[in-house]
């Protein structure tokens, strides 16, 4: 599946490894694949990313593609994948026409709280306490008996408890283990190449990956929906932008 990806879907895969590294997360969950997207909307994600940023000219004048394939002005056909990755990334200019660029720290917020609280999101904090279940209080008692972030789940990092990170942290001179993915977050990844599928594409993009990620319900589609960030949104957002071509 991920012969299928463009340069800016691996650049989010790539992201949320990081993601995942820099805190120390055992796995690469939702949290990291839209943290990792909404790293490209800081700049180089929205126009200039890709394959087409990384296109150099030879002496000829012909442009070489990050692949080391070259093409003159006439130019041999090159795949959808490649065509897709010159049109930058959709999810970034998509995500920041929605407003989620800006509202970035309230969303890493909202994605903290979800860590702490095990997996629960505001709605199921809702509906929880629609039957008298107080989760704040309940997480509140449990961090006073067992340390602030007692109920995180694998894959956080900040709010894990003391000792967590170095009891993973690998040995010096040694490899760290390579972090696998999430149930949910393969279960993105496999949606999202259904959804490229139906839309006829051939290939996955970063917008794919979006829309996967907005497509069920899910840690990230709750905080994006609470940040006015759905799947029917961002459709019609991506069918404005191919309008425009």
């Amino acid at each position: 599946m991920f012969e299928r990806f463009t340069t800016s879907a691996r650049e989010v895969v790539r992201g949320a490894v990081r993601h995942a590294e820099d805190t120390g997360a055992e796995t690469i969950g939702e949290a990291e694949l839209l943290l990792a997207l909404l790293d490209r909307t800081g700049g180089s994600g929205t126009g200039g990313s890709g394959a087409d940023s990384s296109r150099k000219e030879d002496g000829g004048g012909r442009k070489e593609d990050g692949g080391g394939r070259k093409e003159d002005g006439g130019g041999p056909k090159v795949d959808a994948r490649a065509r897709s990755d010159r049109k930058g990334s959709p999810a970034a200019e998509v995500l920041t026409a929605l407003g989620a660029h800006g509202r970035r720290a309230s969303i890493e917020r909202a994605l903290a709280e979800v860590r702490r609280r095990g997996g629960i999101t505001g709605a199921d904090v809702e509906a929880l306490a629609g039957l008298g279940i107080d989760v704040d209080e309940i997480v509140a008692r449990v961090e006073e008996a067992h340390g602030v972030g007692a109920l995180a789940t694998a894959g956080s990092t900040t709010d894990s408890a003391p000792g967590a990170a170095s009891a993973r942290a690998p040995r010096r001179g040694r490899r760290p283990l390579r972090r696998p993915f999430s149930r949910e977050a393969k279960s993105v990844l496999e949606r999202s190449l259904r959804i490229a599928l139906a839309r006829g594409d051939k290939y996955i993009g970063d917008e794919h990956l979006l829309l996967a990620l907005t497509a069920s319900p899910g840690v990230a589609a709750h905080v994006l929906a609470d940040h006015d960030v759905t799947y029917i949104q961002v459709e019609r957002a991506l069918s404005a932008r191919a309008m425009k071509g």
